[in-house]
C-alpha cells in the first residue's frame, strides 16, 4: 500500500511539495481533481503519491472526454495574483529611468549591474515564478516576459538610491519556459522602514513588450515569511533590517495587509549558510484589466512602496536601514 503523504506546516497553512493545500483540513490525497492535476502538470511522481488506482483516475480525468471539465476545475481553483503598485523605484520608464531599454537586461543572474561582475553582498537566493494562464484553463503561460527587481541587503534600489543611481543590480528579465517558469539568481532583500520584505515583478505578454510599461498584464510583489527572515537579518550585511521588520507585520503592511499576503507568500527552502530557494505561483487572468503598475504617489497604486514618512513622488532610501 502506498504511503499517504504528509503535508508540511508553513506560516500560510499546510503545503505539499511547495503548494498550499486547497482543502487544509483534509489529507493530501483528498484535495480534489484540481490539486491532483497541478501535481501531474508539475511532473511529480503521481503513482508514488496516490498509488496506481488513484493515479489511473487522474489520468482518466485528463482524457479527451474529460479535458474540458478538468481545465475548468483547475482554473476555478486558482486565485489571480493581486495587482500591486510597482512602487516609486520600478526602473521601467514609468518613473524616470528605464532599465528595460538596456541591452543585457534579459538575464538570470541579477546580482551585478548589467555588464559587470561585482555581485552585491547578501545571502544567496534563487527565486522562481510559475506563471499560469487563467483565461485558458490555468495552463502554464509560455513565452511571457517577467521583469523582477528588489532592494539590496542595505535597503537600497539601484538606479534611484543615493550613490547607486548608475547601477542596475537586482533587476532583470526572464522569459517563461513551457512550464511557465522563470528563475532568477539573486540575494535575500533587506527590510527598509515602512515595508515588509518583498520582491517586485511585472509580467508582459512577450519580451518584445517590455520597453512599454503600460503593456504589463500583471504587476505584483512576492512576500517573505518571517521565520526565514529572522536568521538572515542577524547578519551584518543586513544591519537595521531586523529593527525595521520588528515594526511591521503582514497585517499592517500597506501592500500585503489586505489579506496578509496569503496569495503572494513565497515558499522558501534552505538556510543562511547555503542560501535559499523561493517559489511562487502567479496565476494571471488576461480577461481582466490590470489595475496597478504606476509609481507610488504618482497616480495609481497608492503609496505602497514609499518608505514610511518619505516624501511623495518616490524618494528612495539612500542609506542602510536604521
Amino acid at each position: 500500500m502506498a504511503r499517504i503523504p504528509e503535508p508540511v506546516p508553513t506560516p500560510e497553512g499546510p503545503a505539499y511539495e511547495g503548494r498550499l493545500l486547497d482543502r487544509p483540513d483534509e489529507e493530501v490525497v483528498d484535495q480534489g481533481v484540481a490539486f491532483d492535476l497541478r501535481t501531474l502538470v508539475s511532473r511529480r511522481g503521481i503513482v508514488g503519491m496516490f498509488g496506481l488506482g488513484a493515479g489511473a483516475a487522474v489520468l482518466a480525468a485528463c482524457s479527451p472526454s474529460a479535458s474540458s471539465s478538468a481545465a475548468s476545475a483547475t482554473a476555478s481553483s486558482l486565485t489571480e495574483i493581486p495587482d500591486e503598485t510597482a512602487g516609486p523605484y520600478p526602473g521601467d520608464g514609468s518613473n524616470g529611468p528605464d532599465v528595460l531599454e538596456e541591452s543585457g537586461i534579459v538575464r538570470r543572474d541579477i546580482r551585478s549591474s548589467i555588464g559587470a561582475d561585482d555581485p552585491v553582498p547578501g545571502v544567496p537566493l534563487d527565486f522562481t515564478f510559475t506563471v499560469l494562464d487563467m483565461a485558458n484553463g490555468g495552463v502554464p503561460m509560455a513565452g511571457a516576459a517577467v521583469y523582477a527587481w528588489h532592494c539590496d541587503a542595505a535597503g537600497r534600489y539601484s538606479m534611484y538610491s543615493d550613490g547607486v543611481t548608475d547601477e542596475t543590480w537586482l533587476r532583470g528579465v526572464q522569459v517563461t519556459d513551457d512550464d511557465g517558469e522563470v528563475t532568477f539568481t539573486s540575494v535575500m532583500p533587506g527590510c527598509y522602514t515602512g515595508r515588509w520584505t518583498h520582491i517586485h515583478f511585472e509580467v508582459y505578454p512577450s519580451v518584445d513588450d517590455i520597453e512599454d510599461s503600460s503593456k504589463a498584464i500583471a504587476t505584483s510583489q512576492m512576500a517573505f515569511p518571517q521565520n526565514v527572515l529572522d536568521p538572515v537579518y542577524e547578519l551584518s550585511d543586513y544591519d537595521g533590517s531586523a529593527a525595521n521588520l520588528a515594526q511591521l507585520s503582514l497585517a499592517t503592511d500597506n501592500v500585503f495587509g489586505d489579506d496578509g499576503g496569503v496569495h503572494q507568500m513565497g515558499a522558501l527552502k534552505g538556510g543562511v549558510d547555503a542560501g535559499y530557494t523561493a517559489t511562487l505561483t502567479v496565476p494571471i487572468d488576461t480577461t481582466t484589466a490590470p489595475t496597478a503598475g504606476t509609481m507610488a504617489g504618482g497616480g495609481g497604486g497608492g503609496g505602497g512602496d514609499r518608505p514610511e514618512g518619505g516624501p511623495g513622488g518616490g524618494e528612495p532610501p539612500s542609506a542602510p536601514p536604521s
